[in-house]
């Protein structure tokens, strides 16, 4: 008795639940990209105040201000398209992350002073998110599953 309870509450929910999991995992890639996505179209309609925000307010280390503005603007582009699809899916979470922790340390100074706590808090639940991603990768709504089928090799999704 006690042990078929255990199993229901167990099973039950697993049932209901793992038919959503591919719903859920192209949700948060669409959701993610999109937010990433439109940035790196804002940073497109104006280039020049782009390259004014990297040389004079954002503090990116180690890059020029330009090359800092090119490849934030490139990976805000680029990985959310390919989450969008779920090519590469895994890789391309994982270099948004990147993307991701780059603008929360080259806008630091802004992002963690007071009244900017949503700011912070966006940055992390979308790193939660892309982490997600790149763990358990893109589902099976996906190209990455879809060309993995053709391969033989679904599996590997």
């Amino acid at each position: 008795m006690i042990d078929k309870l255990l199993d229901n509450l167990v099973a039950l929910p697993a049932r209901l639940l793992n038919p959503l999991q591919d719903v859920f995992l192209l949700g948060m890639r669409l959701f993610v990209g999109w937010q990433f996505f439109k940035a790196g179209l804002l940073k497109l309609q104006s280039w020049d105040s782009t390259v004014f925000l990297f040389q004079y307010e954002y503090q990116v280390p180690l890059l020029s201000p330009t090359l800092a503005a090119v490849l934030g603007t490139v990976g805000e582009l680029l990985f959310p398209a390919l989450l969008f699809v779920g090519l590469a899916g895994r890789l391309s979470a994982l270099g948004l992350q990147a993307v991701n922790v780059m603008a929360v340390v080259a806008y630091a100074h802004v992002i963690f002073s007071e009244g900017f706590e949503s700011s912070a808090s966006d940055h992390y639940l979308w790193g939660l998110m892309l982490f997600a991603i790149a763990i358990v990768g893109p589902g099976r709504i996906s190209l990455d599953f879809i060309l993995g089928r053709l391969r033989g090799k679904p599996e590997a999704v």
